[in-house]
Formats: structure tokens, C-alpha cells, sequence
């Protein structure tokens, strides 16, 4: 079998549809499937490990996110690889300039395509400033999944929300943790002395970009009040972004770490308490898994991961998606309770340690085969 992963970002970039593509393009390479890619030219010039063929193509910086990249649109380079070596199934990651342009060489080779749906665009249009950008953004979207055999979606809940918009050939495809490499057990007392606090003393963590749409103004007041109760609590915040020196003045007595290499990231989780994470704008999460993964007592929304995950009171705190005040208080309540943060954590890492990579390119597997066949079968009905 050859799948051709077309994305516009990929390992070492630092968010969740890059984990994603590396862990299942590793699954899949370990399996004997031939792997095709094709992306952004990276900034550190290199080739994915493992593919059989990879295709860079120019790369544009977005405004006001300079670290983030778009594939410039090579629709002929595409077919010229995909006539030379033809893939069985095409898989896009990303709806940028390059997801496009795969998408229309794709179909005019007749070759099946499924798409991922992994970044709520129409979502960040309202976080910056342009909610009449949300109803166009949302029909481009409709129209570039809708012209793919089947799009993959992370959760039941963003299924039955797309399914309800027009979207056709929705299918679910959950995430996975390596609960070997995240877990209780890369606790590190030398880095929690580092940080300044004693064995007993409450570190609350973040991990995320720190950008706008990550509902950041919910996350100083709630560090705040915490701070309130439980005067010698620590917020860590794991991550960078555009908005970290607005948050450093906002947060003086909070620790940011930038960017960390994943064995770090492991050992930072493991030696915090409590995760918070006030975000509205995933589509999953994977730090949200991560944390679970890593024992934490986890305060997060009614959304995305959470949904999937969280059982109220008994793996973590789970909160109706609109009342950031029941966040507040719900992550006050949890910051004076040790007992409870302790017994969340032990009830999250049960729930999520068999959620292994393997389990999820199953799968993945077999949404990509049901497809071939239905492809195969008679024409995708946009071909009609």
C-alpha cells in the first residue's frame, strides 16, 4: 500500500497536526506502508525519515505568525510524482494553498482523497476580531472537504457538529498517547527545585501556543484567583507565541519555558500538579491527553479531548463550554484540594494509558481501505 500525506506542517514543528502525521506516518512506515510527502520546504533543510518519496515545495510565512509556513501551490510537481509512482490513497492534512492544489491534482488523476479536519478556522476568525469572516471561512471549508471521499475528524462531537453543516463522508479518527513516554513516572524533584517550590507546594501547568485563540485572558484570571487562595502556588507555562511578553507582564511570579524538546515537555508534565487549559478553539487537544497521561487533576471544557475523556469529578473537571466562571471556580476548588488532584490524576491515567498510536492507525487503516473501496465502486458523487 502507498498513502501520499500532503501537509503544511510536519515534525519539528511544534503543534498538534504535526504530532499527529508523525506519529501514524511512523506507525505506518513500521508496517511496510510506502510513504509519500509533501510539505513546505522546512526551515532547517532536511527530509522526513522513512519516505519512499517527498516532495518540498516553497514555503510562505503568515503575518503576525512568522514561525507558521504555507505551501506554495505546485499542482503539476504533484502529478508529475503522483504519475511516476501513483498512491493508493491521498491523505491532506491542511486546507492551505497546498491542500488545493493536491486536492485538484488528485482528482484529476482519479486518485482517492481524504482530508483531515484539524484546525477550527472558522473558529479563530472570531477570536481575531473578524466573526463576518466566519459563515465564508466555514463554506470554503465545506466545499474543499466535501470535494474528498471522507473527512476525519478527531471526536463524535465534531462529527455531529460538521455532519449538521453539510459536511459529507465525515468519519472519526481519535488520537493516541505514548504512555511510556508520558506518565507519572518522569516526575523530577531536581526540576521542581529548579522552579523553587518545596515537595508539597502546587505547580499549575499550561502547555499551548500563546496566541490569541487560546482563550488567554481566561487563563490570567484564572492563575489569578488561584494565586488568591493558595498564595504559593506556581503557574508554569509551557509554550510560545505572540502573545507570551503581554503574558509575562500580566503573570510577574509565573515560570515560561518556550519551547521544549518532547523529553522535556514529558518531565514537565510529570512534575506538575494540576493542568489548565481554558482553550475553546481545538479541534482535539493532544495536550489535554498528554496531561491525563501524565497524572495531572485536568480543568478543561466541555469540548474537544475533554468530551471524549472527562468524566466529571472523576477524572478531572469538565466545564460547560460558555460559563468561565464555573472554570474559575472550578479550578479554585481543585488547588486547595491535594487529595483530589491526586485521585483525578490516578483515574485520568487509567482512562487514557491504552490509547496507543497502533490502536489508532487500526483505524486509520481501515477508514483508508473503505474508502479506496467505495472510491473504486462508482465515482465520488462531486465527480458526478
Amino acid at each position: 500500500m502507498r498513502i501520499a500525506m500532503v501537509s503544511e506542517t510536519w515534525m519539528p514543528d511544534i503543534n498538534g497536526v504535526a504530532n499527529t502525521l508523525s506519529h501514524l506516518s511512523g506507525e505506518l512506515i513500521e508496517r511496510g506502508v510506502r510513504m509519500q510527502l509533501v510539505r513546505p520546504t522546512p526551515k532547517v533543510p532536511g527530509h522526513a525519515d522513512g519516505m519512499e518519496a517527498e516532495l518540498q515545495v516553497p514555503a510562505l510565512s503568515v503575518p503576525r505568525y512568522s514561525d507558521v509556513q504555507l505551501g506554495v501551490a505546485f499542482p503539476r510537481k504533484m502529478r508529475r510524482l503522483w504519475q511516476q509512482a501513483p498512491p493508493d490513497v491521498v491523505y491532506i492534512a491542511t486546507e492551505g494553498p497546498l491542500g488545493w492544489s493536491a486536492l485538484s491534482a488528485a482528482r484529476r488523476l482519479g486518485l482517492p482523497v481524504t482530508s483531515g479536519f484539524h484546525t477550527n478556522f472558522d473558529h479563530y476568525a472570531g477570536d481575531y476580531g473578524m466573526s463576518w469572516l466566519k459563515t465564508p471561512v466555514g463554506r470554503v471549508l465545506r466545499h474543499f472537504h466535501n470535494r474528498t471521499q471522507a473527512t476525519l475528524v478527531p471526536t463524535h462531537q465534531r462529527a455531529r457538529e460538521l455532519s449538521v453543516q453539510g459536511y459529507r463522508n465525515v468519519r472519526v479518527l481519535g488520537r493516541g498517547i505514548d504512555a511510556s513516554h508520558f506518565g507519572p513516572h518522569r516526575r523530577d524533584d531536581e526540576l521542581r527545585r529548579r522552579w523553587g517550590v518545596a515537595e508539597h507546594q502546587p505547580v499549575a501547568l499550561h502547555v499551548g501556543r500563546l496566541a490569541q485563540e487560546k482563550n488567554l485572558d481566561l487563563l490570567v484570571e484564572t492563575f489569578e484567583a488561584m494565586q488568591r487562595v493558595q498564595p504559593d502556588l506556581l503557574p508554569v507555562l509551557v509554550g510560545d507565541g505572540p502573545q507570551r511578553s503581554v503574558l509575562q507582564e500580566r503573570l510577574p511570579g509565573a515560570l515560561f519555558t518556550g519551547f521544549i524538546d518532547a523529553d522535556s515537555l514529558a518531565i514537565h508534565y510529570a512534575s506538575a500538579d494540576i493542568f489548565i487549559f481554558p482553550s475553546r478553539s481545538e479541534t482535539y487537544g493532544n495536550v489535554v491527553t498528554e496531561a491525563m497521561a501524565s497524572g495531572l487533576g485536568v480543568v478543561a471544557f466541555d469540548h474537544a479531548a475533554a468530551t471524549e475523556l472527562i468524566e466529571h469529578r472523576h477524572n478531572g473537571l469538565s466545564v460547560a463550554v460558555k460559563d468561565d466562571q464555573a472554570f474559575v471556580d472550578a479550578a479554585v476548588t481543585l488547588c486547595q484540594q491535594p487529595a483530589l488532584w491526586v485521585q483525578l490524576g490516578r483515574a485520568a491515567r487509567e482512562r487514557v494509558e491504552k490509547l496507543s498510536w497502533s490502536r489508532i492507525t487500526d483505524d486509520y487503516l481501515a477508514i483508508l481501505n473503505r474508502t479506496m473501496e467505495l472510491a473504486h465502486a462508482k465515482p465520488h458523487p462531486s465527480c458526478i
